[in-house]
């Protein structure tokens, strides 16, 4: 892949991502900036506070969305295996980062999710299982979040010595930075949720929390 494709597949990726889905249901929702609400986080999470369940459920397949649509559409159309990696990655840029509103965006969990189940779905979906058991046994978003992502290169480069086949389906070397690369940026994104978990003081999954940011 070249050095215009690949300038291409990664701004294609970062436009997808950027789309602010949250801001935009939110608003169609007729609860006005989504900003202006609980955290000021643009994530399903923080859509949840405005009370409209359904509203939260579409922002959160949304994100994941176009994190595994901007990768499976460079896979598709793009003769490299690095494209879709390229792509997943910018989408993660762009959601996390997104020009629109001055590169203030979400934390993005649920698109690296996506992202991670376009690219590898067994390193997807051992993330998702593990958000889930980490969500069950703590009931704390953002831990179960930070938890899972930080296990997916470990899964990325192990998997295919314990099961040969898992290679085929993109786990692997490549796959691994990448998913390190997602992990280190949802880390650094999560910031104030890792201070208040180190002081005791994040919230758990249907604790009301008016002021503070919570994992999406």
């Amino acid at each position: 892949m070249d050095g215009t494709t690949l300038g291409l597949v990664l701004a294609g990726g970062y436009l997808l991502g950027s789309i602010p889905f949250g801001l935009v249901l939110a608003y169609l929702g007729g609860h006005g900036d989504i900003r202006k609400i609980g955290s000021g986080n643009i994530g399903a999470t923080n859509v949840l506070r405005t009370g409209n369940k359904p509203l939260a459920a579409a922002t959160l397949v949304l994100d994941s969305g176009k994190g595994a649509i901007a990768a499976l559409l460079a896979m598709a159309f793009v003769p490299s295996d690095l494209a879709p990696l390229v792509a997943g990655g910018g989408a993660m840029l762009g959601h996390t980062f997104p020009v629109w509103l001055g590169f203030k965006g979400g934390k993005g969990v649920a698109t690296a999710l996506g992202v991670l189940l376009a690219t590898s779905w067994p390193v997807g979906i051992v993330a998702c299982l593990t958000w889930l058991a980490m969500a069950f046994l703590f009931r704390i978003s953002s831990l179960s979040a930070l938890i899972a992502l930080a296990l997916a290169p470990a899964v990325a480069w192990v998997l295919p010595a314990i099961c040969p086949a898992a290679a085929g389906f993109g786990a692997g070397p490549s796959e691994g930075a990448l998913a390190l690369a997602i992990a280190i940026l949802v880390w650094i994104r999560h910031h104030a949720n890792i201070r208040r978990l180190l002081a005791g003081t994040e919230p758990r999954i249907g604790q009301g929390k008016k002021k503070t940011e919570a994992g999406e």
